[in-house]
């Protein structure tokens, strides 16, 4: 008696499993690879090659943001400080401390030092750091306090509802030129009256800078 099916299908129970293995893997794979903080972000915190507190330099300090990150209001990127402008304060201050050796050691050899970059957008959006900082929006708005960071790490999630948001409502998100960069800087300390100065003075100054926040795809993606 000849077999009803074709010999080739006793071998499909074992291809099905097979297969059903590989795209489960594959699927498990890419969500462990992708689905990490580094490609989340939010949260994603990589270990410096030199340990650098934001809370210290900044918050107990004082240094303005635009010492170290000196092109972000004439620039479309806010540039990572050379190690030589470290060593202006630290050729005097904790001059021995070996925390350091590694920033000394660029400048001697004028190699930079291979930092984590921690904020990205993806390569098809377009920010211009400078157009924003220069109307208003404070470092905060995108990179959270990071002034009480010791270790930065990716606070906003940066997607395209995130900007949106501001895009449709710049005027909740604005300030005084002169308080950008004072990043603990709040309208007031009474939350009722801090929302309705941020409200009033937030259209003043979309009124008087001339805002004009696009929603258009070619805003961002060019």
């Amino acid at each position: 008696m000849s077999d009803i099916f074709p010999k080739w299908t006793n071998q499909l129970p074992a291809k099905v499993l097979m297969g059903g293995l590989l795209v489960g893997a594959a699927t498990v794979a890419g969500t462990w690879y992708y689905f990490t903080p580094k490609y989340t972000r939010v949260g994603y915190q990589p270990i410096q090659p030199v340990s650098f507190s934001h809370a210290v330099h900044v918050d107990q300090i004082g240094l303005d943001c635009r010492y170290c990150h000196h092109a972000v209001e004439k620039s479309w990127y806010s540039n990572i400080p050379a190690s030589s402008t470290c060593m202006n304060c630290h050729n005097q201050i904790l001059k021995n401390d070996p925390r350091l050796a590694l920033v000394e050691q660029s400048v001697q050899t004028g190699r930079p030092i291979a930092w984590v970059q921690i904020h990205k957008v993806p390569d098809y959006v377009y920010f211009n750091h400078s157009v924003h900082v220069r109307r208003g929006v404070s470092c905060v708005e995108c990179h959270g306090q990071i002034n009480t960071m010791e270790e930065v790490y990716h606070a906003q999630p940066l997607s395209m509802s995130f900007c949106l948001e501001c895009h449709r409502d710049p005027a909740s998100r604005l300030r005084p030129l002169e308080k950008v960069t004072d990043l603990n800087w709040k309208w007031s300390n009474d939350p009722k009256t801090a929302a309705q100065l941020q409200k009033t003075r937030g259209e003043q100054f979309v009124h008087d800078w001339a805002i004009q926040t696009s929603q258009s795809c070619s805003a961002c993606h060019r």
